[in-house]
This record gives structure tokens, sequence and C-alpha cells, in this order.
């Protein structure tokens, strides 16, 4: 059994437009969107591949990637004593063919060439949007003890769960029989239980991550029709090939929508996260920003994480994530928000111009503000109409959630 991590290459997908994550993806992918203060997204995967020995890796990339190409170029450096690589992929036409990614299988597909020439035996194919830790030696160990020709990394789910998911009938083996996409469905529900578990979570979820062996790889890709993973290629590869399931029991969670990318955030300030971005054997890594450490003068402050270089006077600010560089100003209060901060400190502001960061005297409850916006004085963002979804100028509501865009300015006594 060959364990060794130059054996796999590692394919993180970049997504989509973002649409689940907008406006939080107006200028940016979503593996760039800022996450616990002082990360990234797509720190979380590309970590989990640095920590289990895998150093090759590719980032296919689309929409709005500047931000995210900047940040990997700069974070992710593995320096001439390694024959590892962190390469971006970006979508591009070609004399062969014209058309950008259209999905995860697509964009993998567009990329067979240069898939090939790393010689890899095994493919690990990875989503840009999920929080955990996972040491995937394991889950090649599940592979290759299996003999199988593609395996899926799954999670158990609740009953009420299932309507999310992509939900895998597996057999006493762990070999995966049926897929079935957001089953609701009573009695097929009835049906479809694992019998590899049992309680309240008595269903497998795929997590959307797959160990593909090479030549099954470029086979299936060239075979099957259809441009998705989850959607087409693996319900089409469980009727040909030797498919398994590999059991994951920790910390996972899907954060490509607004809401669940808030909750994650939230939960990362509780006294006891479920979910830690430091652990001695398997850290999460970013760039280094050599930022002073945070100052605070007279607050009042519970549950909160905060990231370096922010000053935050006279103000009240409980269950929240501060990110880096942010500035709260006196007599503010900070309730279940994610405060992104900002990229720069501004050294001067014209007399009529607000400030980066968040003025006097405001409320803000249940929000996400995004890098470099100015919040002026007085300003209330409560969601004060109750809107579940709404648009507007410049804000938007999601599930409740205000989201203030990147480099929005919010003038003095607004209302929201």
């Amino acid at each position: 059994m060959d364990l060794k991590a130059e054996n796999i290459l590692a394919i993180i997908l970049g997504g989509g437009k973002g649409t689940r994550l907008y406006p939080l993806t107006k200028y940016r992918a979503k593996p760039a969107v800022p996450i616990a203060g002082k990360f990234r997204i797509i720190d979380i995967a590309v970590s989990n591949c640095l920590n289990s020995g895998i150093e090759k890796i590719f980032i296919l990339t689309q929409f709005n990637t500047h931000s995210l190409h900047r940040h990997i170029y700069d974070t992710f450096q593995l320096g001439a004593f390694s024959r590892g690589f962190v390469d971006i992929l970006a979508a591009q036409q070609t004399m062969d063919n014209t058309n950008w990614y259209q999905g995860t299988a697509d964009a993998v597909r567009q990329n067979l060439s240069f898939i090939g020439n790393i010689g890899a035996d095994y493919i690990l194919i990875l989503s840009g949007d999920h929080l955990y830790r996972m040491d995937y030696r394991k889950f090649l160990k599940t592979h290759l003890e299996k003999n199988s020709d593609v395996t899926i990394s799954v999670t158990p789910v609740s009953r009420k769960e299932t309507g999310s998911f992509g939900i895998l009938q597996v057999d006493e083996s762990s070999r995966i029989r049926c897929f079935f996409e957001k089953p609701f469905d009573e009695q097929l529900l009835d049906r479809i239980k694992s019998p590899l578990v049992s309680g309240n979570r008595a269903y497998l979820a795929s997590m959307g991550i797959y160990i593909f062996s090479r030549e099954v790889l470029f086979e299936t890709l060239e075979e099957i029709k259809g441009d998705d993973f989850g959607r087409h290629i693996i319900p089409e590869a469980i009727k040909r090939y030797r498919v398994f399931a590999h059991r994951f029991d920790g910390y996972w969670r899907d954060i490509g929508t607004v809401k669940s990318f808030f909750e994650a955030n939230l939960e990362l300030a509780s006294l006891n996260p479920p979910f830690s971005f430091y652990d001695e054997k398997y850290p999460i890594y970013t760039r280094p920003r050599f930022l002073p450490g945070s100052r605070m003068r007279k607050c009042d402050v519970e549950n909160v994480l905060i990231a370096d270089g922010c000053y935050l006077s006279e103000c009240r600010i409980h269950n929240s994530v501060i990110g880096l560089r942010t500035i709260i100003r006196k007599g503010t209060t900070v309730e279940q928000s994610v405060i992104m901060g900002a990229d720069y400190y501004e050294n001067e502001t014209p007399p009529d111009f607000i400030p980066i960061g968040i003025g006097h005297n405001c409320i803000i409850k249940r929000a996400i503000i995004d890098k470099n916006a100015r919040i002026g004085d007085n300003v209330r963002i409560i969601n004060e109409k109750g809107f579940a979804n709404f648009d507007a100028e410049n804000y938007s509501i999601r599930d409740g959630i205000v989201v203030i865009p990147k480099n929005t300015t919010i003038p003095d006594g607004t209302v929201i």
C-alpha cells in the first residue's frame, strides 16, 4: 500500500460566480472571502493539503480572480527546497476550446493535459468553500484498502438535513450503490438509511470531496457527459466503477451561503468553538501581514474574536468577529456581527469624508460589514423592517442578515 504524498495531486475548485454568497462575492471570488478575522476561505483547503503532506496543488479559478490570485501567490510559496507547488489554472480560451468552465467536472476536464503531466497516481478533488480539518492520507488509505476506483468522503447527517445534500446509499462494505440529490420523499428516506450509522444521523451526505485513480478520472471525464461532478459524473460513475465511501466524523460546514458563512463565523467567536483555526499539528495557514497587536480602550467585550491591527474605543462588542485593521469608535454597539475590517490604514481623511471604520454611537446587529466600509456616526444597522431578503443600492439582506458590501459608504444617521 503506497501512501506517499508525492503520488497525490490535489485540485481545488475555485467555484463559480458565488451567487449564494453575494454581495460578499461582488468584488472577489468565493474562496477569497475573508473568514475568522484574518484568513481567507481558500486557506482551509490548501492548509489541509499541506498538513497531509500533499504539496502538488492546482487551484482552478474563473470569476473575480484578482484578489484570490494575489493572496495565493503571497501566501503559498513552497520554496526552492520543495518539489511541490501551489499553482493556479485560470479559465482560458484556447484554439481547441473557446468555452469558460461550465461546471466542476468541466473545469477539471479542460485541464486534463496539465493533470496528466504531473504523473500523480491519485487525484484529490476538493471544494474551495468548506470549513473543516481533514488528514487526506486517511482518505487515501480507504481508497487503497477498498481497491476503489473513486472514493467519496461522506459525513453523517440527520433526516431533516437530507434536503440540503446529495445522499449516498451504501452497503455493508461501504460500497456506494445509489446517489440521491437532496431527497425529500419520506418513503425513499426510509429506504436509504445507512447500515453503517445509527441514531439521529442515519444518512450519509456527500461532502463534495473525491479521490479518483488517475486512469479512472480520465476515462470518466472523457466518456461521461455532463459538467458537474455531483449531478452528472458521480451518479454515472457509481454504475460503472467501484465507488466507495470514506466516513468523516469531524466538524464540517459548507459555508457557501451568506447564512452558513455568518453562523460559522459567530461559532468561531464562542467560548468553546466547534472548530479552531489553530491546531499544533494541523494549523490553518494564511498570509503573514506583520500587523501590530490590537488596542482596546474602555470596551465591553464578550465572546469576540479580534484579529490584528484593530483599534476599539469605548464601545460594546458581543458575540462578534472583528477583522484586520478594524476601527470602532466611541459609543458604538456591535452584536452578533462580522466586521471584516480594512485592507489598509487611512492616514488622512478629507474634512467632509467619512473615515474607514465604524463611527460614533452606532448600533450594528446581525450584520456583515465587508472590508473598507465607511460607516458614519449614529448609524443603525438592525434590519428595522425585518426583511428576510432585500436589495438596496448600498446594502443587501440575506436570511435576515444585513450585508454591507466592500468599499461601501453609509452616511451619518442612516437606519437600515
